[in-house]
């Protein structure tokens, strides 16, 4: 039997394929028929809104522009930095930034972005009893290990000497993780990864032939870095390789990336600018600026992108 050309799209003969010691193509995800970007604006006091695309290069604002979702739960009780994923149950669940200097985050669930579970307060950080800040949680489902991975940045003064205070406000943040099957039970916080400087906004992603990639945000003010970078991932939970150079401008936040058929788009948030860029990607090693083939509408910030039934997108769409 001879080897067939790698074809990213053909997997029917994997199982010939294998038997004659030939390299099995690895099926290229299918363009989901739509798209949600969940986020916020302004300082997140409204709540969580949403956009819808069809294409995800082009968005339009959902819900006659009003928030799905209002905060009722920490301090001063925001929606920030929302992260969305859907598990095995059918239900989008949602993570954010709920307040500046709070040791835990919101989170709820729904079906549809009208209905929800009561929203809870999460506190991840509560056994740092010096932590300043949970920022910018991003949830993902593992389905190997089938538990959902939540990923946020804190800082705990002093416990990075080299970097301490290398952020606005004498912060230094580094990426923590926890994960739970449940909503209910929660595995001891532990750090995911110390690149060697102050990091916020990780978001995993995972290219068509099955790699992962940590995206994160370089926060460090001097000299000033805030650039976005990837870093290979063994698993949700690592180990991860080195740091690659940046492939965003300086000044951004909020990567979030989208598998909208034909390449992933990385967005992130021109928070000094109000506005938002893009790079494109298929294998988040080399990436090509592909901001003038987005449209954001004015004001939005920080979000997840992420597919939906095609009839989700037309019930919100009022």
């Amino acid at each position: 039997m001879k080897c067939a050309r790698r074809n990213a799209r053909t997997s029917v003969l994997a199982l010939g394929l294998l038997a004659a010691g030939c390299a099995v193509p690895v099926p290229e995800p299918m363009a989901p028929a739509a798209f949600l970007f969940a986020h916020f604006l302004g300082n997140g006091e409204d709540g969580l809104h949403l956009l819808g695309s069809l294409d995800g290069y082009r968005w339009q604002v959902l819900a006659a522009g009003q928030p799905v979702l209002r905060g009722t739960v920490g301090k001063e009780k925001l929606v920030r930095d929302p992260s969305v994923a859907r598990g095995p149950d059918g239900l989008y669940h949602v993570v954010w930034t709920c307040g500046w200097w709070e040791n835990g985050i919101g989170y709820a669930a729904t079906s549809d972005f009208v209905h929800w579970t009561e929203q809870r307060f999460l506190p991840l950080m509560a056994h740092e009893p010096t932590v300043r800040n949970t920022w910018a949680p991003e949830v993902t489902y593992d389905e190997v290990a089938e538990q959902y991975v939540i990923v946020w940045a804190s800082t705990i003064p002093g416990r990075f000497p080299a970097t301490d205070g290398s952020s606005e406000d004498g912060l230094d943040h580094r990426l923590y993780v926890t994960t739970t099957r449940d909503w209910r039970v929660f595995s001891p916080v532990r750090l995911l990864l110390d690149p060697g400087f102050s990091s916020i906004d990780g978001t995993f992603a995972r290219a068509w032939d099955g790699q992962r990639f940590l995206l994160l945000k370089n926060e460090t003010l001097v000299p000033p870095k805030k650039h976005l970078c990837a870093v290979p991932a063994a698993s949700l939970l690592g180990p991860f390789g080195p740091v690659s150079e940046p492939f965003s401008p300086a000044w951004v936040e909020g990567p979030t990336a989208l598998w909208n058929g034909a390449e992933y788009v990385v967005y992130f948030d021109r928070y000094r600018e109000g506005a938002f860029g893009a790079v494109c990607t298929t294998d988040f090693v080399h990436f090509a600026d592909c901001t003038a083939r987005i449209t954001m509408p004015a004001g939005v910030r920080h979000g997840t992108a992420f597919p939906v039934p095609i009839r989700l997108l037309g019930s919100l769409q009022r």
